[in-house]
């Protein structure tokens, strides 16, 4: 393998992490050539074009317009090809796998919380099985932050106010370094952790030995009940809402005739900003509880609302 050659490049250890490399060692050598070529020609008019050289300095126009057309269409090409690549790429990255298991992430200054399905949490840390799609959940509490596994090739910005799914899957059993790679305060250094990747025995060991307060579910299904939710959305509530047994993943028609999948923001969005987008046939009775909950406690009402229509992960 040519990274062999180099002794600080370090390989990649999640599917994509060879293509990545090819991309960037593509990005470097395209943008070499062209530092390489402009140093070239400013060298070469410097000597030609010297005040002591006797050379046709006229009819400028007509002597540069096709080099101007060449060297335009020629950048455009290389370039746009460097698109076409770089995008195929991304989208392999971003797709969403077959039988991946969901892990919740709180980004706040300045940590990562780590919420499993199972109730196991965990700080700076995330402990996950290898050769397996991990599907993880991000949130931020406060600023933007940005999710950076350099051995994985992977950063993703955290950003308030939304939900961002990132898979990964890591290939090699080891510890491997987290960052935020965005500026989030006067502590941001130092809001690193490690992705520990490990055998699938071993992961399930692990999870044996955590003692959970109990599963993210079941604590969603208690605040659920603490909030007053069920008084609305229960069977038999007296107050006409959605019942949301086997909403999650559903068409979901909404008032202005338009149709949305009830996905996990969707239901963020419908807890904390309930008249953005009401469901078609339905008053817009429901008060926002922004600022009364936190990103913890709506990743488990998400929990709950999932498990109710058989999604929990």
């Amino acid at each position: 393998m040519w990274r062999q050659w180099i002794p600080f490049w370090h390989p990649g250890v999640s599917p994509h992490g060879g293509d990545v490399d090819l991309l960037f060692i593509g990005l470097l050598v395209t943008s070499s050539l062209v530092l390489g070529l402009l140093f070239f020609l400013l060298a070469l008019f410097c000597v030609r074009y010297r005040a002591s050289n006797q050379i046709d300095r006229g009819h400028q126009t007509s002597k540069s317009w096709h080099w101007e057309v060449g060297w335009t269409a020629a950048s455009l090409i290389c370039f746009l090809a460097l698109f076409v690549w770089g995008a195929s790429i991304y989208f392999q990255i971003f797709r969403t796998p077959p039988e991946e298991m969901s892990v919740f992430v709180v980004a706040r200054q300045w940590m990562w919380k780590v919420q499993h399905t199972g109730g196991q949490s965990e700080i700076n840390t995330l402990h996950i099985p290898v050769n397996r799609p991990i599907r993880l959940v991000m949130a931020s509490q406060d600023v933007i932050h940005s999710f950076f596994i350099p051995a994985l090739r992977l950063k993703h910005d955290v950003v308030p106010g939304r939900y961002q799914d990132l898979e990964i899957t890591v290939q090699v059993p080891g510890h491997y370094h987290l960052f935020c790679a965005e500026y989030c305060g006067t502590e941001h250094s130092g809001m690193s952790g490690e992705i520990v990747a490990m055998e699938a025995a071993d992961y399930t060991a692990w999870l044996g030995s955590q003692t959970p307060s109990s599963p993210l579910a079941q604590e969603g299904g208690v605040l659920f009940r603490e909030l007053g939710c069920s008084g609305c959305h229960g069977i038999g509530s007296k107050v006409r809402a959605p019942l949301l047994e086997g909403v999650y993943g559903k068409p979901v028609p909404l008032a202005d005739g338009s149709v949305v999948t009830a996905d996990d923001k969707y239901i963020r969005d419908s807890i904390l900003l309930p008249r953005s987008q009401i469901a078609a046939g339905y008053e817009p009775l429901m008060p926002s509880f922004e600022g009364k909950i936190d990103e913890e406690q709506l990743l488990k009402l998400i929990a709950y609302i999932k498990s109710l229509g058989g999604h929990g992960s």
